[in-house]
């Protein structure tokens, strides 16, 4: 039913700025926030395209519609969005395996969605799948961090497989959870 790959062209690109957009929490109700989930980061073509070279973002495909997408946004990122600077100052020194992060090969899934009329079909574990078979040979694990406001994506990630690793209060007072997902 879903067909999943790497997002190779600009128009791949500018469909999943699309559905990013309108799961954005302003472009939703909170109700539905609270329910479906939402995504925080508003990218940019020029971010989007740069995040993915060399490593492809996942999408799935029903037929030429979108129906949801991950980003790949290696640490070379930190920087560059300014929402998520306090995640990645603490990435580096926070253990995994007994490790602390900067001594594995990780990159940060940037971003995942899932369109409205694809929910609760697989897709959201099926993005996560395609990402580990085209990615695996290049890194050890991906990490994310997930708002407490958003249940939904907390539980979506513990049924593929990720676990939680730290827990966050940013100075807005945004309580983040910090999961990964070990492919070694």
């Amino acid at each position: 039913m879903f067909a999943y790959g790497p997002t190779t062209t600009d128009a791949h690109l500018q469909q999943v700025m699309a559905l990013q957009k309108a799961n954005l929490p302003r472009n939703i109700s909170i109700e539905e926030a609270r329910e479906q989930g939402f995504v925080t980061v508003d990218h940019d073509m020029e971010t989007l395209r740069d995040m993915n070279t060399p490593y492809c973002h996942s999408a799935a495909w029903a037929a030429e519609e979108l129906a949801g997408y991950a980003l790949v946004m290696e640490t070379r990122f930190g920087s560059r969005i300014p929402v998520l600077v306090p995640m990645f100052e603490l990435l580096d020194g926070i253990p995994w395996m007994g490790k602390p992060l900067r001594d594995w090969r990780y990159f940060v899934m940037g971003q995942v969605c899932v369109a409205k009329p694809h929910r609760g079909k697989g897709v959201f574990k099926g993005l996560y799948l395609d990402m580990r078979d085209r990615l695996s040979d290049h890194f050890d694990l991906v990490v994310t961090e997930i708002s407490s406001r958003n249940p939904r994506s907390i539980r979506a990630h513990e049924k593929v497989g990720f676990e939680n690793i730290y827990e966050y209060t940013d100075p807005d007072g945004e309580h983040w959870v910090i999961v990964g997902w070990g492919w070694a």
